[in-house]
């Protein structure tokens, strides 16, 4: 994880699905766990999608309060 991937999910929205349009950091609980139960997508979303994933399972969601507010 680099500063970088943290900027991204306050920034990049889901691509599709039935989350498409929301940022990343905003995905509910479930629908991260469901892709870490199924797997998650190849490339740069996968990858941000478990960072997420990490992030929500462990309570550490408040990082990316102070990057919103400059988002």
């Amino acid at each position: 994880m680099q500063a970088p991937d943290l900027e991204r999910l306050v920034t990049l929205t889901m691509p599709y699905g039935k989350y498409k349009g929301r940022l990343i950091a905003d995905l509910p609980g479930h629908y991260l766990n469901w892709f870490a139960r199924e797997g998650f997508p190849q490339g740069e979303l996968g990858r941000l999608l478990a960072l997420m994933h990490e992030l929500d399972h462990n309570g550490l969601k408040g990082l990316l309060d102070p990057l919103r507010k400059r988002a």
